[in-house]
Parts: C-alpha cells; sequence; structure tokens
C-alpha cells in the first residue's frame, strides 16, 4: 500500500475560494486529514491543499493511494481507523463507495461510519448510493460532483458536429461508468441516436485489459460511429492517451466528460476544472471541521460553471474546427496547454 504524509502549511499569498468569506475558528490543535485516491495524485489534491493553506487551516493529510486496485480497500479503511482523523477523503466513485459504502448498505466491519467525510471526483454520487439525495446526504457524508449534466454534453456535441451515432469505451468494473453509459443510452432513446458501447475486457485477474484500446477504436467507427464519447472512467483515462490519438489517426472526433481527458488528447468536452472541484471540496471541509458543520447537513453539488474546451491542434488533424458561434464561449488549448 502506497501511504505517505504530507503537511499542509500556511500559504504567505491568500487565494481563497472566489466569492467566499467566511471565517472559520481557528483550530486549538492541527487537523488530521485521511485522504484515499484510486491513481495518484491529481490536480483535485493540488485545489485542496492550495485551499486549505490559503485559508491558513492548518491540517496533516495522511495519504493512502490504492493504485487502481480495489482490492486494497479493506486495508485502506483499517488503516484510516487506526490513524483517527477529524476527516475522511474519498476521491472518485469506486473508492467512496469502498472507504463509505452505499447509504442504504454501510457495513460497520467493511466501511468508516464514526468520522465524517467528503468525497470528491464522484460522476453520479445518487445513481452510485453514496447519498440518497443531493441537497440532503443523510450521512455523515457530503462531497463535490464534477460531471455536466449529461444531456447539456449530448446537446455540445451536436453543435460541434451533428450526429446520428455515438460509441463509447467504459470500464465495466466502474460503477460509474455503467451509469453514464445507461444515461447516454436512455438518451438515446429519447433523442433517437444510437448508442454503440464497448467495455474493456477483462482479464484473468478480473482487472479491465487496455492493451487493445485502439482495436476498440476502431471498431467502433466501423460499426458507424460519428463521435466518441468518454465517460469519467478512472481505468479510461489511464490509457486515453493512446486511445485519442489512435482516435484522431483514424478520423473519429472524441468528446470528453472530465478535464483530464481532454488534456489527454480528446477534442472537447463540458467539463469541470480539477483544481476548482479540489478547491469546491476543501471548503466543505472546512465547514465541517471549523464551523462545525454536520456533513448530513451541507448539500453535495458540482461546481456553478462548466467550460467547453476545445483542442485546437487536435480539431486541425481532424479538419474539424468549431462552429464560429462557439468562439465566443469555448475554451481554445493550445499544443502546451494539453501537455500540461
Amino acid at each position: 500500500m502506497n501511504t505517505r504524509r504530507r503537511l499542509v502549511l500556511t500559504a504567505a499569498a491568500a487565494m481563497a475560494w472566489p466569492g467566499l468569506a467566511i471565517a472559520g475558528r481557528e483550530p486549538a490543535r492541527r487537523l488530521r486529514i485521511s485522504a484515499v485516491t484510486y491513481r495518484g495524485r491529481t490536480a483535485v489534491e493540488d485545489g485542496f491543499e492550495a485551499y486549505l493553506a490559503a485559508r491558513r487551516i492548518p491540517a496533516e493529510i495522511l495519504w493512502h493511494d490504492i493504485a487502481r486496485d480495489a482490492a486494497r480497500l479493506p486495508a485502506v479503511v483499517a488503516e484510516i481507523r487506526r490513524e483517527g482523523p477529524d476527516l475522511v477523503y474519498t476521491w472518485g466513485t469506486t473508492v467512496s463507495l469502498g472507504v463509505l459504502g452505499p447509504f442504504d448498505g454501510v457495513d460497520p466491519e467493511r466501511h468508516v461510519v464514526d468520522i465524517p467525510a467528503v468525497f470528491t471526483l464522484v460522476a453520479d454520487p445518487v445513481g452510485a448510493r453514496l447519498v440518497p439525495a443531493m441537497a440532503s446526504p443523510g450521512r455523515p457524508v457530503t462531497g463535490v460532483s464534477h460531471m455536466a449534466p449529461l444531456d447539456a454534453q449530448i446537446r455540445a456535441m451536436a453543435s460541434y458536429r451533428g450526429f446520428d451515432t455515438v460509441g463509447l469505451i467504459y470500464t465495466p468494473t466502474e460503477k460509474n461508468s455503467r451509469l453514464v453509459v445507461a444515461g447516454i443510452e436512455a438518451l438515446g432513446e429519447r433523442d433517437r441516436f444510437a448508442v454503440l458501447a464497448r467495455p474493456f475486457p477483462l482479464g484473468g485477474d478480473g482487472r479491465p485489459d487496455g492493451s487493445q484500446a485502439g482495436r476498440l477504436v476502431e471498431a467502433l467507427q466501423q460499426a458507424g460511429a460519428q463521435w466518441l464519447y468518454l465517460p469519467p472512467d478512472s481505468f479510461l483515462t489511464t490509457v486515453a492517451r493512446d486511445l485519442l490519438a489512435r482516435a484522431t489517426e483514424i478520423g473519429l472526433p472524441s468528446f470528453a466528460s472530465t478535464e483530464a481527458l481532454v488534456r489527454a488528447g480528446a477534442l472537447t468536452g463540458v467539463v469541470s476544472g480539477y483544481a476548482s472541484v479540489g478547491q469546491f471540496t476543501a471548503y466543505k471541509a472546512e465547514q465541517i471541521l471549523l464551523q462545525g458543520r454536520p456533513p448530513a447537513s451541507i448539500p453535495v453539488e458540482t461546481l456553478s460553471r462548466f467550460t467547453l474546451p476545445v483542442n485546437l491542434p487536435v480539431a486541425r488533424r481532424l479538419g474539424l474546427p468549431p462552429p464560429l458561434a462557439m468562439f465566443d464561449y469555448a475554451d481554445l488549448i493550445d499544443d502546451a496547454e494539453v501537455a500540461r
């Protein structure tokens, strides 16, 4: 298990969450936060730590990374109990369910039940059964979702380039991905477009195999897909760079649901900035730790605004510049930004 410690220190420069000026109580001691990530550190964690530092919240973060292996979660839960933190932070649907459990199936033997928690980067908190409702979590857990509404994503896709068939690639062992696939299929039935969903194959150990990702892309195009839609899928993100390079090479435009997938080479998408998601999650942590608010009283939310990035190098290679109207609101990304 990859466990490390990081001390969040006071920042010299203030960087408060935009629009917020809530003065929290100064803690009598350094706070302890046990944080669990799925695939190492991301910009979400950068934003989380930056907010705590800017707000001068002294916190020791005890990091646990499961390296994309959900089988490590029971050991992480046991370690969190030994640590006895003031707050638990979980990244993504797989980790959050493994550590916190579904709201209607919490097992005190397997899940953390007596420590307040915030989750982040969960695509569909209600569909995943982390909480019964966004406005009222109903348990000592709250958090932040990064997903734009699916119908808004489909409308943006159609505005860029019309279609009647969408292809998807997803990881069948990730509940968040299955939920999004089901949502896209429901929209397809409603709006009369075809959906071609292809899962990554699973190896003998039950883990997804991305070695043939390029062939999945080719098969979708040959079956008639006019767009490749990329759900918020943790395993997919780890193989996205090669997968997206192949999609661009064969002329299949790609639409991303997350910032990381745009950075990996998708043409466009409707996304939340990861650093902003982390900052918003830290704001909720502040409400719990310094203001004494019970997590059950803090709504689960998304950011109030999403961005529509357009990867200009990919657009040029595809010969698909954005429609003129999009130049008024799209975030145009150059090579240097994609490389970050």
